[in-house]
This record gives structure tokens, C-alpha cells and sequence, in this order.
């Protein structure tokens, strides 16, 4: 499992990609550069990568990293979005996880713009 360093304005982030076909393409995209937009405690960016949904879930966890086929964007979801029935993140409609953030992701809660870098280490 490949892993990916993301950078959110000057934080950095490590991260771990999974083994789904959208992962590898992910993958295969880098770098890639972005702003990012926010809904609620989740971070989204267009990347060029256009597929549908590999394995539909809206059940996610924080920390999360998937890809959402409607927006052609990848989400870290850090926290509570509007859609959230609880403390657990819920997407706006069924995404794929690609991998998964490490790292304290609480300072991401006090951003109001996020300019968005990922790399290969």
C-alpha cells in the first residue's frame, strides 16, 4: 500500500492509500495541486481522476480518505459534515476510501481555505 504525503496550506499530513483500483489511479496522478473546498469538517478538491465508485460507502471514520465520484474530487473527512447522524462522518452521497490520514487532524477544524498538495514521499 502506497503511502502519500499531503500538504494542507503549510501542514503536512502522511497518508496510506489502499489497494482499490481508484487508489492505484490516485496514485498514478501525482502530484496533484488544488483548492480545497469545505463541507462542514471535510476538506474536498477536483483531482484528475474521473471513475465511478469502486466499493459505495457512507460509512466513514476520521481520518478517511475517499474518493467522490459525483465531484470527480478526493475528501478527508475530519470531523462531523452536515449529512453526520452522530460524531462520525457521513458523506454527501456514497464515496469509495482510498486510504487513510494519519495524524492530528484537529487543527484542520480551524481552517477557512485550504490549498491542497499531494506528493509521493
Amino acid at each position: 500500500m502506497p503511502k502519500i504525503n499531503i500538504f494542507i496550506n503549510n501542514q503536512k499530513f502522511e497518508a496510506e492509500l489502499n489497494n482499490t483500483e481508484i487508489a492505484k489511479k490516485i496514485y498514478e496522478a501525482l502530484p496533484i495541486e488544488s483548492e480545497g473546498d469545505f463541507w462542514g469538517n471535510e476538506i474536498y478538491f477536483e483531482i484528475p481522476v474521473k471513475t465511478e465508485n469502486e466499493n459505495p460507502t457512507e460509512d466513514l471514520r476520521v481520518g478517511d480518505l475517499a474518493y467522490w465520484p459525483e465531484g470527480y474530487a478526493l475528501c478527508i473527512f475530519y470531523g462531523k459534515t452536515p449529512a453526520s447522524t452522530n460524531d462520525a462522518p457521513k458523506p454527501a452521497s456514497p464515496v469509495t476510501i482510498v486510504g487513510k490520514v494519519g495524524g492530528d487532524l484537529e487543527n484542520l477544524k480551524n481552517l477557512n481555505q485550504a490549498k491542497i498538495r499531494i506528493t509521493k514521499p
